[in-house]
């Protein structure tokens, strides 16, 4: 007896059987995919192109969906950089970075911090000390960090919202292969940042925020460890 991969195996190797066989053709009879009846194989073959058909509508509307939401989040780093552009000092940089990325970008938790330049204000939280680990994991981030879990010290950068905080993502800043500081970010959501987000408007972020805090800050040489 035949099994059934022989069989499809002859109708692969004899693609005109049905040709010389139209009479076994017209009276196959299939289950109906949705149902208990038996349908021809046009009829099958029918519903199985619709079922295509809806699968493909689906995945264009995904699609478009992720396009328009891609549009908006350009549209919001484009208005970013033009403010970054008027703004006037370090001080402006920062605020105007913090205030967007609270009123335009949703992200409830941020924190700047630099290192290799010169301290505008000692006390200015951002130029608090950063231990070496960090400033090393920094600097060999290919790509912005995304996920569940704060490295290192940095989760300590959000004060009382600290214990609170269930997503993180650093994206490096830097100028001239330089990395000079990072700015963190932290959400209560535990799906505001994920390892398999996409992180290319996150870069487009840092690249701006390096360009602008470049302008107002001294690179200063580190003393050989």
């Amino acid at each position: 007896m035949l099994t059934t991969d022989q069989v499809a195996e002859f109708l692969r190797q004899n693609p005109g059987f049905f040709e010389n066989h139209v009479d076994i053709l017209m009276n196959l009879q299939i289950p109906h995919p949705h149902g208990g009846r038996a349908v021809s194989i046009g009829e099958r073959q029918l519903v199985a192109v619709r079922e295509k058909a809806k699968l493909l509508e689906e995945k264009l509307r995904e699609l478009i969906q992720f396009g328009e939401e891609n549009d908006a989040v350009g549209d919001k780093v484009h208005r970013l950089a033009c403010r970054l552009m008027d703004a006037p000092s370090l001080d402006a940089s920062l605020d105007t970075l913090y205030l967007d990325l609270l009123d335009h970008f949703a992200v409830p938790h941020v924190a700047v911090r630099l290192w290799r330049v010169a301290e505008e204000n000692p006390d200015t939280k951002e130029f608090a000390p950063v231990a070496g680990e960090m400033r090393e994991f920094v600097e060999k981030m290919a790509a912005p960090y995304c996920g569940n879990h704060a490295v290192y010290e940095s989760q300590a950068w959000f004060g009382e919202a600290a214990p609170h905080l269930k997503s993180f993502s650093l994206v490096p800043l830097r100028r001239d292969d330089a990395t000079f500081g990072v700015v963190a970010l932290a959400s209560e959501d535990p799906k505001r940042f994920y390892p398999e987000m996409g992180t290319l408007h996150l870069a487009r972020i840092g690249d701006l925020m390096s360009h602008a805090l470049w302008r107002f800050v001294t690179p200063v040489r580190e003393p050989a460890a």
